[in-house]
């Protein structure tokens, strides 16, 4: 039973970390352009305009796409209680694989929004 509510944790990493960080970044980006901490791409760090839109979208669509995770996640792992611990650790990490898709795809989402709003100079599309 300990391995289910492990595997219960273990499966509400990623989509609280979207969550999280998404809820950051719609309210606001990191102040300044930098390489250690935000969304970092070579469009997203063209110009300050550029850093905000980036994070504003990435942010909300991390914090829609991360509840959607959370609740799928929640439902796929509620009937595994009682299973055995083979089944429960297989059935868990391919759902922490499976999490990472929509994780990941923020920056092709992201990217192409930044492409049609914005020129490759950083200057916004009239």
């Amino acid at each position: 039973m300990w391995f289910w509510y492990f595997m219960m944790a273990t499966v509400l990493l990623i989509p609280g970390a979207m969550i999280g960080f998404g809820a950051a970044f719609m309210r606001r980006s990191p102040k300044k352009i930098n390489s250690i901490y935000g969304y970092r791409t070579a469009m997203s760090m063209k110009n300050k305009e550029t850093w905000d839109f980036a994070h504003r979208y990435s942010g909300r669509f991390w914090f829609r796409t991360g509840w959607i995770v959370l609740v799928i996640s929640v439902l796929a792992v509620v009937p595994l209680q009682g299973k055995d611990t083979d089944t429960i650790g297989l059935v868990g990490g391919l759902i922490c694989v499976l999490q990472c898709i929509p994780m990941l795809w923020v920056v092709y989402a992201t990217e192409r929004a930044l492409k049609s709003h914005f020129d490759k100079d950083g200057k916004r599309r009239k």
